[in-house]
């Protein structure tokens, strides 16, 4: 479903993507581990194709198509979906109207008809009480007023309306306590699919130990260090991140 081979990137001139390799395959879930600085905010920023981020190698293609030729409307109706570390509040813009035009975005992109006002309601009224949070939240500006995990459930109940093909998680679970870290992670794996394939960028094992991927890979410097089952983010925590690279090398 993503296929990213020999991607070299960076912002301001400075190389931070070095190579890079990863396959993540139809259906499955990956998670990405790594110091601060290795370079996984900026993986993910690079496939959406954020402003400043300069690709200087390589090629990412999401489902046989070139991702890096489109623009980050185009690659967000070609199915790739971001959940930004740091979700930003938009006043003014109420989450309903927000989500009921991104979900029509996609739909026609995809040749589908547009979701009716009542259709559209009743779906995101269940999707907002799977993560806890209400109509009240819903009727409000985007984030406006919402706390860090209220922000990370939102952005999860984004993710299950405009059902991607590749969601790239970036430390979504960065900011959040017991409680919501535990909403988040039953919402990504009620969100698993055979259809969909999901990338989560994460610092710690906690996450994953609700959320079982597939993969485990290790960047490093830009580059993909090592790779395994899920059981390496165990051995990450117990022995550290330099001492599973220097064994793998």
């Amino acid at each position: 479903m993503l296929d990213i081979k020999d991607l070299t990137a960076g912002v301001e001139g400075k190389t931070i993507l070095n190579g890079l390799s990863l396959t993540l395959p139809k259906g499955e879930v990956h998670a990405i581990m790594g110091p601060n600085g290795s370079g996984k905010s900026t993986l993910a920023y690079t496939l959406a194709g954020r402003d400043g981020y300069e690709v200087t190698g390589g090629s990412a293609a999401l489902d046989g198509q070139d991702l890096l030729d489109m623009e980050p409307h185009e690659r967000a109706a070609a199915g790739l979906y971001l959940g930004l570390q740091y979700p930003v509040e938009i006043p003014g813009v109420s989450n309903v109207n927000f989500l009921r035009t991104a979900v029509n975005a996609q739909r026609r992109a995809r040749g589908e008809e547009e979701i009716s006002a009542g259709d559209f309601l009743r779906a995101m009224r269940k999707e907002a009480e799977a993560f806890d949070l209400t109509m009240d939240h819903m009727k409000r500006g985007v984030n406006v007023g919402f706390s860090g995990g209220e922000k990370k459930r939102n952005e999860m109940i984004q993710m299950a309306m405009i059902e991607p093909k590749v969601a790239v998680l970036d430390e979504t679970d960065s900011g959040l306590d017991i409680d919501a870290l535990r909403v988040v992670a039953n919402g990504i794996n009620r969100l698993r699919s055979t259809d969909r394939s999901i990338l989560i960028i994460t610092h710690y094992q906690r996450l994953l130990d609700y959320v079982e991927p597939d993969r485990i890979h290790v960047l490093k410097t830009g580059r993909i260090a090592t790779s395994g089952g899920p059981e390496l983010a165990a051995e990450l925590e117990r022995e550290g991140y330099d001492a599973i690279s220097a064994e793998a090398a």
